[in-house]
């Protein structure tokens, strides 16, 4: 199943911090895409729930030192 889920990342610093995080989840099995908002510090993810879940998502985010505001997700259609 395709889903989409959205972070706020409260410690990002640069379009540098940004690319890496991107880097780093294009890396996760299962996601499919990786889009930032540097201006907002928001980052939205779709992945399929085969490879990943929204909470390995996160736990990966937060086990990189990122601290993670609101969290949303919905299902793909």
């Amino acid at each position: 199943m395709l889903q989409s889920v959205y972070f706020e990342v409260k410690n990002v610093q640069d379009k540098h911090d940004l690319k890496q995080m991107k880097k780093g989840l294009d890396t996760l099995y299962g996601v499919l895409s990786v889009s930032v908002n540097q201006k907002e510090h928001r980052v939205g993810i779709d992945y399929d729930t085969t490879g990943v879940t929204g909470q390995q998502i996160q736990d990966y985010l937060n086990d990189r030192g990122y601290k993670i505001g609101r969290a949303s997700c919905r299902e793909k259609e």
